[in-house]
Protein backbone atom coordinates (compact mmCIF):
# COMPACT_ATOMS: atom_id res chain seq x y z
CA UNK A 1 0.00 0.00 0.00
CA UNK A 2 2.88 2.32 -0.99
CA UNK A 3 3.10 5.12 -3.56
CA UNK A 4 4.13 2.90 -6.24
CA UNK A 5 5.82 3.83 -9.67
CA UNK A 6 3.01 5.13 -11.96
CA UNK A 7 1.50 7.03 -9.28
CA UNK A 8 5.10 9.07 -8.25
CA UNK A 9 5.33 9.25 -12.29
CA UNK A 10 1.95 10.82 -11.97
CA UNK A 11 2.86 13.33 -9.14
CA UNK A 12 5.82 14.91 -10.33
CA UNK A 13 4.21 15.38 -13.59
CA UNK A 14 2.01 17.59 -12.01
CA UNK A 15 4.56 19.37 -9.94
CA UNK A 16 6.32 19.77 -13.12
CA UNK A 17 3.05 21.66 -14.20
CA UNK A 18 2.42 24.06 -11.28
CA UNK A 19 6.10 24.83 -10.37
CA UNK A 20 7.85 24.42 -13.53
CA UNK A 21 11.16 23.16 -14.17
CA UNK A 22 13.87 26.00 -13.16
CA UNK A 23 11.22 26.17 -9.96
CA UNK A 24 11.15 22.41 -9.28
CA UNK A 25 14.99 22.59 -9.75
CA UNK A 26 15.39 24.94 -7.13
CA UNK A 27 13.13 23.59 -4.65
CA UNK A 28 15.21 20.07 -4.95
CA UNK A 29 18.21 21.54 -4.33
CA UNK A 30 17.01 23.28 -1.48
CA UNK A 31 15.28 20.41 -0.12
CA UNK A 32 18.19 18.11 -0.54
CA UNK A 33 20.32 20.89 1.29
CA UNK A 34 18.22 20.74 4.17
CA UNK A 35 18.47 17.00 4.66
CA UNK A 36 22.07 17.00 4.45
CA UNK A 37 21.83 19.64 7.23
CA UNK A 38 19.59 17.68 9.22
CA UNK A 39 21.66 15.01 9.11
CA UNK A 40 25.03 16.70 9.69
CA UNK A 41 22.98 17.95 13.05
CA UNK A 42 21.86 14.77 14.26
CA UNK A 43 25.61 13.06 13.86
CA UNK A 44 27.55 16.09 15.39
CA UNK A 45 24.37 16.17 18.31
CA UNK A 46 25.07 12.26 18.59
CA UNK A 47 29.18 12.89 18.32
CA UNK A 48 28.65 15.12 21.23
CA UNK A 49 26.39 13.01 23.27
CA UNK A 50 28.61 10.43 23.47
CA UNK A 51 31.54 12.68 24.29
CA UNK A 52 30.01 13.91 27.30
CA UNK A 53 28.85 10.69 28.61
CA UNK A 54 33.06 9.77 28.35
CA UNK A 55 33.78 12.92 29.86
CA UNK A 56 31.28 12.03 32.92
CA UNK A 57 32.85 8.80 32.69
CA UNK A 58 29.49 7.21 31.60
CA UNK A 59 27.76 7.90 35.20
CA UNK A 60 24.41 7.08 33.21
CA UNK A 61 21.96 4.80 34.77
CA UNK A 62 22.31 0.67 33.38
CA UNK A 63 18.93 -0.14 31.33
CA UNK A 64 16.51 -1.89 33.09
CA UNK A 65 15.70 -5.58 32.26
CA UNK A 66 12.94 -7.66 33.17
CA UNK A 67 13.33 -10.93 35.26
CA UNK A 68 11.11 -14.00 33.39
CA UNK A 69 8.17 -14.63 35.77
CA UNK A 70 8.57 -17.66 37.56
CA UNK A 71 6.81 -20.43 37.22
CA UNK A 72 4.13 -21.21 40.03
CA UNK A 73 2.92 -24.30 38.50
CA UNK A 74 3.22 -27.56 40.78
CA UNK A 75 5.24 -30.46 38.69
Amino acid sequence: MGIGFRELLVILAIALLVFGAKKLRTIGTDLGAAVKGFKQGMSEDADKTADDKAAAGDKSTPAVTEKPAEDNRKA
